[in-house]
């Protein structure tokens, strides 16, 4: 996914109110929209340089969006909203093997009470419901994990996955790490263990577990390989 027009450079300052991001821009600060609703734990660094989307519409309180940061080792991509672009758009390429060979695909279907991020299909019988989470945590050993924080809608999520799968129906949890300065996926997290243990339920239970790793870098940020889950 190529940005549309050049992001803009500078340095973050700090974090509030969950959605508000302060940058550092040309001796000024600008007030940016941060669409991520984890803690970010390890993608936040006082003066780390920073991109940032402009967005001239009306509709928008702020016109700025933080997009990602560098730690000095990788750019980390935080803007959660365009997850499911790049997941989408990995499948459609090719790029997410485990995933081809169906003829359509459709996004935010839903399913009971919830939606699921996208759903592969071939007619009515041939089913794929795909959950996308977007990845940047990261532990001292170099592994990339997911949550960064409790998430009861993730833990939803998984509960909905199982359920399709109890119908025989494929099922696939798809991670996409936006940051290159990981080695693997590790499934335990002490941060969310009930988030953990439905996973692991999930993976016994015959529900598909794929993280995948990006390039990120100023100007496009896109899925490039299969990491290994430990």
């Amino acid at each position: 996914m190529k940005f549309k027009t050049p992001l803009i450079s500078g340095f973050f300052k700090k974090r509030y109110k969950r959605f508000f991001a302060d940058i550092l821009v040309e001796n000024n600060i600008i007030t940016s929209h941060l669409a991520n609703t984890g803690s970010m734990k390890t993608c936040l660094g006082e003066n780390w340089p920073a991109l940032l989307s402009f967005h001239d519409s009306p509709t928008r309180k702020l016109p700025y969006s933080l997009e990602m940061l560098f730690n000095g080792l990788s750019w980390i991509g935080v803007n959660t909203s365009l997850t499911n672009k790049l997941a989408i758009e990995a499948i459609q390429n090719g790029t997410i093997s485990e995933l081809q060979g169906y003829e359509n695909l459709k996004p935010e279907v839903k399913v009971g009470l919830s939606r699921i991020d996208i759903l592969l299909s071939n007619g009515e019988s041939d089913l794929c419901y795909v959950e996308v989470k977007n990845v940047t945590f990261i532990n001292e050993n170099n592994q990339c994990l997911f949550p960064d924080s409790v998430t009861e809608r993730g833990q939803k999520h998984l509960r909905e996955l199982f359920e399709l799968k109890e119908k025989g129906i494929r099922t696939v949890m798809l991670f996409i790490v936006q940051r290159e300065d990981c080695l693997n996926f590790k499934i335990d997290n002490l941060i969310d263990p009930t988030y953990c243990r439905l996973l692991k339920e999930c993976i016994e239970f015959g529900v598909e577990v794929l993280a995948y790793q990006c390039e990120v870098g100023p100007l496009e940020i896109k899925v490039n390989k299969r990491l290994k889950t430990v």
